[in-house]
């Protein structure tokens, strides 16, 4: 199937083939009829990209403080790449789509196959969208009017903050067509309504919706026409549908205003107030945040839970339904708003006016449906590359290009199928570095009889069944940490690993830097125990990230904290005989181990410093010496005879020598570079850590104890 990708990087619209995506739970897949391109948001992106680095700095200065404070943490090198990388990335566009359901994921009982919906899916012949951003389109209402939903979601989000009143008079700054659509609007509820603007035929439309109009380009006064269209009493309301950044809208508008009355900023604008423009009248000012309430919540877009309709009674699925409802008893107009059609082919033609300036409004892309689409396509012919490791690598996500797939590509493996959910992401990063072949079923390389290794680098969640399936396909696993999320997964886990020839590994790649390596080699000749002080200066990551959700990432400790687990494990080359943590929240607890030859360490993760502090801090004290280690670049060495320091240029968490050193034991015939007993114990001990319960191992008893006090034993 194809669909329309552009790039961060340099702005180039593409139409591109990628594999169809799969349907799963909460979510449909939708073969589109018709697409519309948003002229106001797509090509303010499609400008972005085709800005130069300077002026995306300039236009991005958040971005700017959190690359200046990622260089001091991780260094220029790397921070770097990770900004080459982000703008390397294709993005989809679109977000006004109608079209028929193919397939109902699990859990969805709205919608059933053959229903023709509109959703905010993207510019593409199939999309995946989440069950509450789609509507059922009436059948009264065509699919050329369907595609404008979204969009009059919008305009009806901004009207509904604005919470205009029979006879009331309102502004409206910007009549593209988010603007018409507000004019509109704002007429059916008796409203009457300025519309401003300097294109005239904008303005006609406008005039032909029943709106009074200011010609910006003829030089009309906007404070005169305001002030006489309110006669002389102040707006009640000004909207603000324009995309600018100057700070003049704003003003304008609370010049317009009456006392108490209201501003609502839909578009863009420069946000530079002026407290005595709002101070004297005590206006109101509010940002609209797109179709409504629902916006960015993972819980009600990604998980399907809608708000209750007596506190929330306009989500944006509501809203999309209240705008279909208006297109059906024909009180909304759209077709005026056309202003092209293009076949979907055409695509790039389409973007092309845009770019150049041509005065545009509704643009519409028309599809033909195909009678079947492909999941698993052919992205790179066949480079027949003789050697013992084949990959199938399942997630295509920031780490997985960045850092894994580099370090699998210099240890010489031969790259067969990369699988991803989406189709985007297996498409771009397997045709940069040399795949065969892209799918989004997983079963593909997973049954492929030319993968002998399975690469894991998906959401946390997946990882235990996807190892399982791996080994029971006989392929060696190489599997992103954590390796589980719950002991009834370990349990099973524990059972095939132990049962099979095939080589498994888990991401813990901080065991293999140079610097863990020569610490390594330090601590061999010391007798005495070990004291380790593990400092993760981790920073805050938002409640709603993924990995912050117990079913889906685990939390942060399961995440993470198995990586200083594991590194404090390898150092003392001792098992654990007992571990406790101490949460002051979720995340930010100190992780007590105890190593049976007698060693200590404590592991403090923690959420609430800051930046400037190095990220990850190692210090060792043992028999009179002290080794100090911050962010994998420096280490240093008080009281070491032959020892003084160990610089990087840059930083290096052993990535590469992890996989290097996996492939190895797969061509080699070597054992596992980790153990399995190593990897069940890390295992075990982080899920305790994060279940708050204490671990307490003897020769023959294994004993964990809950917060309640009760004692379980395990006996071997």
């Amino acid at each position: 199937m194809k669909r329309i990708l552009h790039s961060f990087k340099t702005g180039v619209i593409k139409l591109v083939e990628t594999p169809c995506p799969q349907v799963k739970a909460g979510h449909l897949l939708i073969q589109t009829g018709c697409s519309l391109i948003s002229p106001g948001t797509e090509k303010m992106l499609i400008d972005f990209g085709k800005a130069s680095l300077l002026e995306k700095i300039r236009q991005q200065p958040d971005k700017v403080k959190m690359v200046l404070d990622k260089i001091k943490t991780d260094g220029l090198l790397p921070t770097l790449e990770a900004v080459q990388s982000k703008l390397d990335q294709a993005m989809p566009l679109g977000y006004c789509n109608v079209g028929t359901v193919l397939e109902v994921g699990e859990g969805v009982s709205e919608f059933s196959v053959g229903d023709r919906v509109v959703s905010n899916g993207s510019h593409a012949e199939v999309v995946l969208a989440p069950k509450n951003l789609c509507c059922k389109v009436p059948d009264v209402v065509s699919d050329e009017e369907a595609v404008f939903a979204v969009l009059g979601a919008i305009a009806l989000q901004g009207i509904r903050l604005a919470n205009p009143t029979l006879g009331e008079s309102f502004v409206v700054v910007g009549l593209g067509l988010i603007g018409l659509l507000t004019v509109q609007l704002l007429r059916a509820q008796g409203c009457r309504v300025l519309g401003v603007d300097f294109d005239e035929k904008k303005l006609a439309l406008a005039n032909q919706f029943g709106a009074e109009t200011v010609n910006l380009s003829e030089g009309d006064d906007l404070m005169v026409k305001g002030h006489q269209f309110s006669r002389a009493r102040g707006v009640d309301g000004v909207l603000i549908t324009a995309s600018t950044q100057s700070n003049d809208p704003v003003h304008q508008a609370a010049q317009m205003c009456r006392k108490r009355g209201r501003i609502i900023l839909v578009g863009v604008a420069g946000l530079a107030l002026s407290r005595a423009d709002f101070y004297e009248k005590e206006l109101s000012f509010q940002v609209s945040c797109s179709y409504g309430p629902g916006r960015y919540d993972a819980c009600y877009e990604e998980q399907g839970h809608d708000y209750p309709l007596p506190f929330v009674r306009w989500t944006e699925q509501r809203n999309f339904e209240a705008v279909l409802d208006l297109l059906a008893s024909r009180k909304l107009t759209v077709s005026p708003l056309i202003s092209h059609h293009f076949a979907f082919q055409q695509a790039e033609q389409a973007y092309a006016l845009l770019s150049e300036g041509h005065p545009v409004l509704g643009v519409l892309l028309a599809y033909v449906k195909q009678k079947s689409y492909q999941q698993t396509i052919l992205i790179n012919p066949s480079s027949k590359k003789e050697t013992a490791v084949c990959i199938g690598l399942i997630g295509a996500g920031n780490y997985a290009s960045r850092v894994l797939i580099p370090a699998f590509k210099k240890a010489n493996v031969a790259f067969k199928v990369i699988a991803c959910g989406n189709g985007i992401s297996g498409t771009q990063v397997g045709k940069k570095f040399g795949f065969e072949k892209t799918t989004t079923k997983i079963e593909d390389v997973l049954s492929d009889p030319d993968v002998n290794t399975v690469v894991i680098a998906t959401r946390h969640n997946s990882h235990a069944d996807l190892v399982s399936e791996a080994l029971q396909s006989n392929k060696h696993v190489f599997v992103e940490k954590p390796l589980c999320l719950t002991f009834q997964e370990l349990d099973k886990l524990q059972q095939i690993m132990r049962g099979t020839s095939q080589k498994i590994m888990v991401g813990f790649n901080r065991r293999f830097s140079p610097h863990i390596q020569k610490i390594k080699a330090l601590l061999k000749n010391v007798s005495e125990p070990k004291f380790f002080i593990m400092t993760v200066n981790a920073g805050q990551i938002p409640l709603t990230h993924w990995t912050q959700n117990p079913a889906i990432g685990g939390g942060r400790l399961i995440g993470e904290a198995c990586h200083f687990i594991d590194l404090l494990r390898f150092l003392a080359g001792s098992p654990i005989v007992y571990s406790q943590a101490t949460k002051m929240n979720g995340d930010t607890a100190s992780i007590t181990l105890s190593f049976e030859e007698g060693s200590l360490g404590v592991i403090h993760y923690l959420a609430n410093g800051h930046k400037a502090f190095p990220k990850e801090r190692l210090e060792i004290f043992s028999a009179g010496r002290i080794l100090q280690l911050d962010n994998f670049c420096k280490l240093r060495g008080y009281g070491w005879p032959l020892f003084k320091k160990m610089n990087l240029w840059r930083q290096d968490k052993g990535q590469v020598n992890c996989i290097s050193q996996f492939v190895n034991a797969i061509t080699q015939g070597l054992p596992s570079p980790i153990p399995v007993e190593e990897l069940i114990e890390t295992s075990s001990v982080t899920l305790e850590v994060a279940e708050n319960k204490n671990h307490f191992k003897l020769e023959t008893h294994e004993f964990s104890f809950s917060p309640d006090k009760k004692l379980t034993g395990v006996f071997y």
